[in-house]
């Protein structure tokens, strides 16, 4: 059988709460969410999983094709350092995730 997108998010945030102490589940627009030290950095939201990576992030380069920026706001331009990954790119999740996670570490220390 193969995984759902919702299962490998919950896969995802299992590792990653099992390897790093300061990570854990969150909500982000009301949706589940991983944390590092309060602080989302990722989300599950619409099939889709939301990374904050920055604005220097090229997803082509980390094999990336379909993507988007977090853009939730109809009266406000794209969240730029927000990337919104689709179902079908899900094999880039959990690299992309581990790339959120270093650059919250290294944003908040």
């Amino acid at each position: 059988m193969m995984m759902t997108p919702e299962d490998l998010f919950n896969d995802i945030v299992e590792r990653m709460s099992l390897m790093h102490d300061d990570v854990g589940r969150g909500k982000m627009m009301s949706s589940p969410g991983i944390q590092y030290k309060g602080k989302n950095f990722a989300f599950f939201w619409d099939d889709t999983m939301v990374f904050r990576i920055g604005k220097g992030f090229d997803p082509g380069e980390a094999g990336v094709t379909e993507w988007g920026y977090l853009n939730p706001f109809k009266n406000k331009p794209p969240m730029k350092g927000w990337y919104r990954i689709p179902a079908s790119e899900m094999d880039h999740w959990p690299d992309l995730a581990d790339r959120a996670h270093t650059a919250m570490t290294k944003e908040m220390g």
